[in-house]
């Protein structure tokens, strides 16, 4: 730890334990203590710490070829775009890296739309976010969130955005103006407290955007891929967006890999040289993100993260105490809101790690639960005893 505070840069501030090994839902610290993982890295670990075939996939390609750039073809990219593709019912794959850049790449392709198949006008794009947002920390990305924050000292900040009450379908439609050509919405905002939208939300907005000839944008970077019990958290509303964004647990937690899906009348409107990356679509990356989808189907997680959601939020609500406001979220992606007076998320969060249980604070009053998607039921029994006894703190 002084290591870290002496040579990294402070923008973070981690809890204070130093991780060396992790293996499905554990994680050991350097000193041998052993945590159950109740944050699976933002939800890039759903298949679970070091899973053996990911883990096995990643070394055979590992010592064939690591990365061509997209100068060459190589022999694992489109075997990863068919079967995502094939997957999530989509003509077109575009990869990336971190899911910033996943957004980044659907809020250009978006805005190229809008002037060559749409006609805005050229620079008169708009694209429409939700107050509360969290996508990324791009100086593009941070220019249409509202956290203060996240732009302090920042500016100046890319135009072309506005905001909208998230939840508010009808705001939405009040928004929208020739030049819109998006809307981007996280299905349940993650970092922003895990907010769960209205029952029928997404399918309205999905209306909207089809009336308006609106592009809908779906960030499933931290909902996608069985977090909340669906393979695409917008499935529970039974929708189909236009463009959606993949990013986190594509990779199974051992590499950046993201990606953006969409169809051909509007991937369609890159060309050579639009837009790209030197690592965005290597053989590693390819190779590690077909394995971490097979394991995705193979082991039934998203099943799996619906049944034992719905076993841990229906346990966490039969808590009786005085500090917990609401348990809300989906599947695995849970948010217990604290009431103003408890003194703030961190403090539990802290006291947990004692109790062998990490987990994080999101903004000042919600602790979020996020485990592998392996977990079971005696597991979340096991983490269950400990969450009660630290709520029942003073």
């Amino acid at each position: 730890m002084d290591l870290e505070n002496q040579y990294n840069a402070r923008n973070y501030k981690p809890l204070d334990v130093v991780l060396e090994r992790g293996e499905g839902i554990w994680v050991w610290d350097v000193e041998g203590n052993k945590y159950l993982d109740f944050l699976s890295a933002y939800s890039a670990v759903n298949q679970g710490h070091a899973h053996p075939r990911i883990l096995n996939a990643m070394i055979e390609q590992a010592t064939k070829l690591p990365l061509t750039s997209r100068a060459f073809r190589n022999n694992q990219l489109p075997l990863l775009a068919k079967q995502l593709c094939e997957l999530l019912g989509y003509q077109k794959m575009l990869p990336m890296n971190s899911g910033a850049e996943a957004v980044e790449t659907a809020i250009k392709m978006s805005r190229k739309w809008g002037y060559k198949v749409k006609g805005v006008p050229e620079g008169k794009a708009e694209i429409i976010a939700c107050h509360g947002n969290f996508a990324g920390r791009t100086t593009t990305i941070i220019s249409f969130s509202d956290e203060p924050q996240y732009q302090d000292g920042f500016g100046p900040f890319t135009p072309g955005f506005k905001l909208v009450p998230y939840g508010d379908a009808e705001a939405l439609q009040a928004a929208i103006t020739p030049n819109t050509v998006a809307f981007i919405v996280e299905p349940i905002q993650g970092e922003g407290g895990v907010i769960v939208p209205p029952e029928g939300y997404l399918k309205r907005v999905r209306e909207i955007c089809t009336q308006h000839n609106v592009l809908l944008i779906t960030d499933e970077v931290q909902t996608g891929l069985g977090r909340t019990g669906r393979l695409l958290a917008s499935h529970w509303e039974e929708i189909r967006a236009d463009v959606v964004t993949l990013g986190k647990a594509l990779s199974g937690g051992f590499y950046p890999v993201s990606a953006v899906l969409a169809d051909d009348n509007i991937m369609g409107v890159f060309n050579p040289g639009d837009h790209g990356s030197t690592f965005g679509g290597n053989p590693l990356a390819a190779a590690i993100a077909r394995e971490a989808l097979h394991v995705l189907i193979d082991e039934r997680l998203p099943e799996n993260a619906d049944a034992m959601g719905t076993y841990l939020m229906t346990s966490l609500r039969q808590i009786n105490s005085k500090h917990i406001k609401e348990v809300r979220g989906k599947g695995l992606l849970i948010g217990v809101e604290l009431n103003e007076q408890a003194g703030g998320a961190r403090r539990f969060c802290e006291a947990l790690m004692h109790e062998g249980l990490l987990c994080k604070e999101t903004h000042h009053t919600v602790v979020r639960f996020a485990p592998p998607l392996t977990i079971t039921r005696d597991e979340i029994d096991w983490a269950l005893e400990r969450i009660e006894r630290v709520f029942m703190m003073d």
